[in-house]
């Protein structure tokens, strides 16, 4: 999708995911807490820090306070190329934490934790290493990256896409792929987890998630992964 195109949702993003994320029986919280709370627990494991942060690809900053809440979280940087969207995230979130940013402006070499939901399948495969290289350019050695994406493979995932707007016409890309892209990068894949695989309907079953992660049932996957 053209930045254009993101400008005009800058405004009621979230109203058209959830339009879309209706289908699971939940909001849009519930899956972006959910997220940094995996995020957090596989950090935890690998006693890896989250100091300084950057959300790529931040939009509107849906992401900003729940990344803020990560143990130690000092400043966060969220990068993006839609000026509508950084200014709704501007005003939505005016923590002194918080900073968001056009991507040319993203920081170099500093970044414990970047942070990536639902973006990649916008961006033209072509142009997918590229914004890669970015990515690794600002973590400091050692620092890691979350990589979300939606699992094409989940038939309930390719029913929520087709019913949001700036979705219908994403290229998607499988964890195999995602993967594969994320080491061509420089990157170092840690772990690849699939996650909301119980929708509320069945949530009496989502405590068995955590053993579930290894198979690929997840509406989306995180590919977690170290700059070498």
């Amino acid at each position: 999708m053209a930045q254009s195109e993101f400008d005009t949702y800058a405004d009621d993003y979230e109203t058209a995911l959830e339009q879309g994320i209706s289908l699971s029986g939940e909001d849009s919280t519930y899956f972006a807490q959910g997220r940094v709370d995996w995020v957090r627990t596989r950090l935890s494991e690998l006693g890896a820090p989250s100091r300084t942060l950057l959300d790529f690809g931040c939009g509107t900053g849906t992401a900003t306070p729940y990344l803020l809440n990560l143990p130690g979280a000092e400043h966060l940087v969220g990068v993006d190329p839609s000026p509508a969207s950084l200014e709704t995230a501007r005003r939505r979130h005016p923590s002194p934490q918080a900073e968001f940013l056009p991507m040319e402006q993203s920081p170099v070499g500093t970044v414990d934790l970047a942070y990536c939901n639902g973006v990649f399948h916008h961006i033209p495969v072509a142009e997918r290493p590229a914004a890669l290289a970015t990515v690794h350019a600002a973590l400091r050695p050692g620092g890691m990256f979350g990589l979300w994406e939606n699992n094409p493979w989940n038939p309930g995932t390719r029913m929520v896409m087709r019913r949001i707007p700036f979705d219908r016409d994403a290229i998607t890309l499988s964890a195999p792929e995602c993967r594969r892209m994320v080491e061509r990068a420089g990157f170092e894949v840690v772990k690849t987890d699939f996650l909301f695989v119980f929708p509320s309907p069945l949530r009496r079953l989502r405590p068995l998630e955590r053993r579930l992660t290894r198979l690929p049932a997840g509406a989306q996957y995180l590919v977690l992964a170290r700059r070498s």
